[in-house]
């Protein structure tokens, strides 16, 4: 499996961005696809997933102003992000996972992982 980040920029608060994770294969209706981001000197964190099973979950910085979604037929899984603030500055990153007991908020949950891509968003 693998998976292609892309979609990051610069963007000022309060914008909207929308970033973009394609996967190799017909995993995304199977697997738990998840987002993880990491800013400079933090360590790599949690941000949302979508589920095998269909369902979301979201970490609780961005609840309400982050959506992830999938699309089956386009093996992609995409981030809205909405009202930007600049704590959300950092480097996003996809993952996939076969689900293990519910595990989805750690990174060792996941086996597959994309590069990363930078998001910016300025005061």
């Amino acid at each position: 499996v693998q998976l292609q980040a892309s979609g990051g920029g610069s963007v000022q608060t309060g914008d909207s961005l929308t970033i973009s994770c394609a996967v190799s294969g017909p995993v995304v209706r199977t697997y738990t696809m998840g987002w993880f981001r990491q800013a400079p000197g933090n360590e790599r964190e949690f941000v949302a997933c979508f589920r095998w099973n269909g369902k979301t979950q979201y970490t609780d910085p961005v609840k309400g102003r982050f959506t992830i979604s999938r699309h089956n037929a386009k093996n992609a899984v995409y981030l809205q992000m909405n009202s930007l603030k600049p704590e959300d500055t950092a480097v996003y990153y996809c993952a996939a996972t076969r689900e293990v007991w519910g595990r989805v908020t750690q990174e060792n949950d996941y086996r597959y992982w994309g590069q990363g891509t930078l998001v910016t968003v300025s005061s």
